[in-house]
């Protein structure tokens, strides 16, 4: 995941107080804040140039402002329920000051500690959030649990509420931060993200809904590639032959790592991989080589539990990551290749087919003989396309 945002485009107010004033509103959420850089709307334009070579004239008609990067410091909670300190970044249009519009956007998969959004990486994802602010919208990314000011905690990857809670902390971080910079929010919340980032934007879209109903709303969410369908992913994964890739891999032992032990399921990686795999996954876990597709590395008796459901902790651990068959009350946007062998697609299949049959304002965008990594160029427009269209009418 590291890699294919190169190919696309490498494509929240305190009261201020005098000392009569007895009353002061605290932020329950953001922590601190930190501006980094602050870039002209001229000198970003010329840094596009690196980025999107001979498409940098049309791309740079969307640049209707400056920037300013912040890396921002929260409260939020792990997995656990523990409370922890968690980071992320937000950017903020300089040369446009009302009816601005707040977008969050989720990451893909990160293996590089200094590649989270708060390290302000150029040619990482965070070039996209802070293209899409230069268009005139507060984008915010959060780092995820396990990044940046939490790196030191394991990061829940692919894990519902893992993703869902801190995220949503993240945005009601972002919306202090606007009360605290005295910026004119018009109401409109968005999400996006693709591949770990679209699992990610849709758990924090449930949690949202499902938790927060009486806080936020959210207007449209664009997702790519996301893994919703986690019972129907495990059960292809470990039948069908796939990608033999080896971070496409590392991300498959990620996950089975990371419910392995919230879950308690507290298996050897004997159980999960037959030999040589399983020593190798043992010694080296999700930075283990395996070169082969994932159906020919795992064990009789893993790909028998997930068949049969036998094993029911393990059935019941995926299962409560299934986010793909619910009713959000918000529009969604899915875009996923039709021939992406990482993460099937029957991810975003399932999960239209399912929100439309509950009447959900839901479009899905097959991206003919896309792969995972070719289809972000049309994902990213799609959020662009979404994000203009969506930022100016509050639905609050």
């Amino acid at each position: 995941m590291q890699k294919i945002i190169h190919y696309s485009f490498i494509l929240i107010s305190l009261s201020a107080c005098n000392p009569t004033d007895i009353s002061v509103i605290e932020n329950k959420f953001l922590d601190t804040n930190e501006l980094v850089n602050t870039i002209e709307k001229e000198a970003f334009k010329s840094q596009l140039t690196s980025v999107f070579g001979n498409n940098t004239s049309q791309i740079a008609l969307f640049v209707q402002s400056g920037i300013e990067q912040y890396r921002v410091v929260y409260d939020t909670k792990d997995v656990y329920g523990n409370s922890i300190k968690a980071s992320g970044a937000v950017m903020i249009p300089t040369d446009i000051k009302k009816n601005l519009a707040m977008g969050s956007l989720h990451h893909g998969t990160l293996f590089n500690e200094q590649d989270a959004p708060s390290y302000l990486k150029f040619e990482s994802e965070t070039t996209l959030a802070t293209f899409l602010a230069s268009t005139g919208i507060i984008v915010g990314m959060p780092d995820y649990v396990g990044y940046g000011e939490s790196k030191n905690t394991a990061h829940p990857y692919e894990h519902y509420k893992g993703l869902g809670e801190p995220n949503a902390d993240f945005i009601r971080a972002m919306v202090e931060l606007v009360k605290e910079k005295n910026l004119e929010w018009n109401g409109v919340l968005m999400l996006a993200g693709y591949s770990e980032g679209g699992y990610a934007a849709m758990a924090t879209l449930k949690w949202i809904d499902e938790k927060l109903a009486n806080e936020l709303a959210v207007k449209v969410s664009v997702l790519g590639a996301g893994a919703y369908n986690k019972t129907a992913s495990f059960k292809k994964l470990v039948n069908e032959k796939g990608s033999t890739e080896i971070n496409n891999n590392r991300s498959y032992i990620w996950v089975l790592q990371t419910y392995n032990e919230i879950y308690g399921l507290n298996k050897p990686m004997s159980y999960f991989f037959k030999e040589p795999y399983a020593t190798e996954v043992t010694n080296k876990g999700k930075l283990a080589e395996i070169t082969i597709s994932l159906n020919e590395a795992i064990s009789d008796e893993f790909r028998s539990d997930i068949n049969k459901g036998s094993y029911a902790a393990l059935k019941a651990a995926i299962a409560d990551n299934d986010i793909y068959d619910w009713k959000p009350k918000s529009k969604i946007r899915l875009f996923h290749g039709t021939s992406d062998e990482y993460v099937p697609l029957i991810n975003s299949s399932d999960a239209f087919s399912a929100m439309k049959a509950k009447g959900v304002d839901i479009e899905f965008s097959p991206i003919e003989g896309g792969t995972h990594g070719t289809s972000i160029n049309e994902y990213f427009f799609g959020v662009l396309l979404q994000f203009t269209n969506n930022k100016g009418v509050s639905v609050q």
